[in-house]
């Protein structure tokens, strides 16, 4: 039985996977802040992204279990209406801390777990958003900076890890009917779910590197 560590499982895209990898399934470890609060069935741990002592708690609790998959799914937006002259540097820190300096810091405290695995994959959930050849508007600027900043640290990761065998792939999972896409988004979270899943079910080594859209095809960078 495989085994996947999901981030963000409360809610949306990270709860979809929950559910899609316990129908195939897998061991689905769920991690999310508030446990207690998630309503998560199975195996669940507390874990702040954002937080070295809550990633290292974390660790130590899962040293020496393979992960066959480990999925970065934990995210926010930020600010969505705001003039160059008026941003929030604060909030701009937090979402650069959340969406693209966090996963980082989960891969590299479960490393070693991933590379004890047989399946060997870091999946990172990103968007078209930070596709710097796709951008063509002047708005979400925060978002899409965390989200392009993810993505070159995943590439430079993807070089890093090679020697262990592990593939590092990016996602774009669609425009998703969740909170943070909106009621009037293109696709319901079990469609960008089962599409994704069904990818990354035949992801190989050869795909290390990849910025993959929901429904199999490349994005440029």
């Amino acid at each position: 039985m495989p085994t996947v560590l999901i981030t963000g499982a409360s809610r949306g895209i990270g709860r979809g996977f929950v559910d899609r990898f316990n129908e195939a399934g897998w061991r689905v470890i769920s991690t999310c802040r508030d446990p207690g609060s998630a309503g998560l069935g199975g195996e669940v741990h507390p874990l702040d992204v954002t937080e070295q002592a809550s990633v290292d708690a974390l660790a130590t609790t899962l040293k020496g279990e393979p992960i066959d998959l480990l999925l970065n799914n934990a995210g926010i937006y930020g600010p969505r209406t705001y003039a160059y002259d008026e941003i929030d540097y604060d909030a701009w820190a937090e979402v650069l801390s959340i969406d693209a300096m966090a996963p980082i810091r989960v891969a590299a405290a479960l490393t070693e777990n991933v590379a004890a695995s047989n399946r060997k994959l870091m999946v990172f959930i990103s968007s078209v958003m930070g596709s710097i050849a796709e951008t063509a508007t002047g708005e979400g600027m925060i978002y899409r900076s965390s989200k392009a900043c993810l993505n070159a640290a995943v590439n430079v990761m993807s070089h890093g890890l090679q020697g262990h065998g592990i593939a590092c792939v990016l996602f774009h999972p669609g425009w998703v009917r969740t909170d943070m896409g909106g009621p009037t988004a293109a696709i319901d979270t079990t469609t960008s779910v089962r599409g994704m899943f069904d990818v990354i079910d035949g992801l190989q080594a050869k795909d290390n590197g990849r910025f993959i859209n929901y429904d199999g095809t490349d994005i440029p960078w």
